[in-house]
């Protein structure tokens, strides 16, 4: 997967980029990154990539001309070929006013090949640029940041988590949270003890424990340590299950739930009522 970074702040990327699974799946070819800075395309002595807004307001707008000249620097395909299903480039534009990106989206992204990011600044980026360069527009949240390079590389990091061989366990990806249609995730694996494990399956991830089994008092959850692989994928769903229903209980809606699922939650919600009143 190829991913290019078009922004008036190349160095910013120095440090995200640089670490961990992007660093090590850029090292071994998995993916690939390139930097293009826009002030590169622009025609004045003082590099200006900005400039005041027509009709007043606030602030100054990236202009259109170093954004469509970069882009057409790369020879990426026009944007009516990529609008079109099954293209395998796209030229996503990073707005607050863009789709909320989620991992579900990140799944769907995983089918392009080639990905160009456009980092705005200031209070935006001309109006022409989303309506006629870019085929989607994104954002990473609902609040104001400010400048769409954080959001790029969120972006990356997410999606290179998703590229076959990233990871170092493959079933990684599959058990964290708001992943989607893995809610046992098939890891039972012929000749092979039973998984204890279990898939998101769009919920939040269960609780992770390691070595000491006592640190100052606080004992590791017997259940983990007795060695009963269903006992604890049961006691690590219930645990999804509750996390999910007291912090997002809105993925619950979405959510694959299995009847087991559902008795448990019936189960934890007459436990704690508060609970079920904050999921209605």
């Amino acid at each position: 997967m190829k991913f290019e970074i078009l922004t008036i702040f190349p160095d910013f990327f120095r440090g995200p980029l640089d670490y961990g699974i992007v660093r090590r799946a850029r090292e071994t070819g998995l993916i690939e990154i390139l930097i293009q800075d826009l002030r590169g395309f622009t025609h004045d002595r003082h590099r200006t990539v900005d400039d005041r807004p027509f009709g007043g307001g606030e602030g100054m707008v990236l202009k259109p001309e170093p954004i469509f000249e970069c882009l057409e620097s790369l020879g990426i395909a026009p944007r009516e070929e990529r609008v079109r299903e099954g293209s395998p480039e796209s030229v996503v534009l990073l707005s607050p006013q863009g789709r909320l990106f989620t991992q579900s989206v990140a799944q769907e992204m995983m089918s392009l090949e080639r990905i160009v990011l456009i980092c705005g600044r200031y209070e935006g980026v001309d109006e022409r640029v989303g309506e006629n360069l870019a085929d989607r527009e994104i954002s990473v949240g609902d609040f104001v940041l400010s400048g769409g390079e954080l959001g790029a590389a969120i972006i990356v990091d997410t999606l290179t988590r998703l590229v076959p061989g990233a990871l170092g366990n493959a079933a990684s990806s599959q058990q964290e949270s708001f992943t989607a249609n893995v809610a046992d995730a098939g890891l039972k694996v012929a000749g092979e003890p039973p998984s204890s494990t279990c898939g998101s399956g769009g919920l939040l991830d269960y609780p992770h424990y390691t070595r000491p089994a006592d640190f100052r008092g606080m004992p590791v959850p017997e259940v983990l340590v007795n060695g009963n692989h269903d006992e604890i994928r049961k006691w690590r769903r219930r645990c999804a299950l509750r996390k999910t229903l007291r912090n997002r209980p809105d993925l619950l809606r979405a959510a694959e739930l299995s009847a087991e699922d559902r008795k448990m939650l019936r189960e934890i919600e007459r436990d704690d009522p508060a609970l079920a009143q904050e999921k209605g």
